[in-house]
């Protein structure tokens, strides 16, 4: 039976939105239009619909917001452009692109759910008013079951946001109302204080909840961990003090039964890959299996989904017509030196991620 991909983690955004995006500059390696006809393309090699011999096939995915240009606080274009692309995802849902935007009717199929933004940082009561507006954004109940959850980034933040009390009250309001929140920090760049940050804000959001009120937290990334250390084995990576930490933290976080880690962004930490046909899968694997090893060792594969990070992972992984196959296949050789079972990698490739939100396909 062919085993269906759910991408739990990809962005989407046309050209005519570019300048909304907080990242974007002109000589951006991601300045121009990524929607669904340049996604189709990354993924061609993998079948679309399960009546094939394909061992593997890809359902569809998870949007994630994209990095808009906002502020928690409403005024001013703080809400404004992150309930655009509510907008734009509410047009692809429902199949009514505007001409130009890069995607078709028969491709409301693939989204099975989003994540937007949200001002976390503002509490309960803002996240309230704001949901209200991704509702109307969303216009009819087809769309609006598909918003599962928010995510807001704090690895770009300063030391202490993770653990202000609007922050944790906000995150136990998302329980409540049965969203998940998309933790999104950086080990690598940002510092393993955030990893240190994220276990204390856990902490404070699953103490004293009920397990049916406790909020689910997706990981992205492994945490985004340093994947470039130094060294000639594995052994000597695992023997760091910065792997050690990051071991001991994520084990931290893999305590509490509502958190999940994705298996994504490994492209964006390693050094960078060339578009040709030099790939060496072997080696790669080498080097990111003490990572996922952790992550296998603590989460276990009940709690560890296959995510892309397209089209991010372009910019390390080669480029659109190689990256996406790329991490599957390091993906795929990660799950079968795990001597996972069929059931178990069934679970990594798209179970895990239609339980954590709650997704139908």
């Amino acid at each position: 039976m062919p085993v269906p991909i759910v991408d739990s983690h990809i962005h989407l955004f046309p050209e005519s939105h570019l300048p909304t995006l907080a990242w974007y500059g002109p000589e951006s390696p991601l300045g121009s239009q990524h929607s669904i006809d340049e996604y189709r393309l990354a993924t061609s090699a993998v079948s679309a619909n399960a009546e094939t011999a394909d061992p593997v096939y890809l359902r569809g995915f998870i949007f994630i917001e994209t990095g808009r240009i906002s502020s928690a606080e409403e005024t001013g274009k703080g809400w404004s452009h992150a309930l655009d692309e509510v907008s734009f995802l509410t047009r692809i849902v429902t199949g009514t692109p505007v001409p130009g935007e890069g995607h078709r009717g028969v491709d409301r199929h693939l989204c099975l759910g989003f994540v937007p933004w949200a001002p976390v940082p503002r509490g309960s009561a803002a996240l309230q008013k704001y949901m209200g507006l991704v509702r109307e954004r969303t216009t009819t109940d087809e769309v609006w079951k598909k918003v599962r959850g928010v995510r807001y980034l704090f690895q770009d933040k300063p030391p202490g946001t993770m653990v202000q009390e609007d922050v944790v009250e906000g995150l136990k309001w998302l329980g409540r109302e049965r969203l998940v929140f998309d933790l999104g920090v950086d080990a690598r760049q940002g510092g393993l204080w955030q990893l240190r940050e994220a276990v204390e804000m856990m902490k404070r959001v699953y103490d004293g909840v009920e397990e049916s009120e406790q909020v689910t937290i997706v990981i992205n990334h492994l945490g985004k961990p340093n994947l470039r250390l130094p060294g000639a084995s594995p052994a000597s990576v695992t023997a760091h003090p910065d792997f050690l930490e990051w071991s001991a933290l994520v084990t931290a976080m893999a305590q509490y039964p509502r958190t999940y880690m994705k298996l994504s962004g490994g492209f964006s930490e390693l050094p960078s890959l060339s578009p040709g046909l030099d790939f060496d899968l072997r080696s790669l694997v080498e080097r990111v299996c003490p990572w996922t090893d952790v992550v296998f060792d603590t989460f276990g594969a009940d709690r560890v989904m296959f995510g892309s990070d397209w089209p991010v992972c372009n910019v390390g992984g080669g480029g659109n017509e190689v990256s996406w196959s790329r991490w599957k296949s390091v993906v795929e050789q990660v799950l079968q030196q795990r001597k996972l079972t069929d059931i178990q990698k069934r679970r990594v490739w798209g179970e895990v991620a239609v339980k954590a939100y709650g997704v139908e396909i």
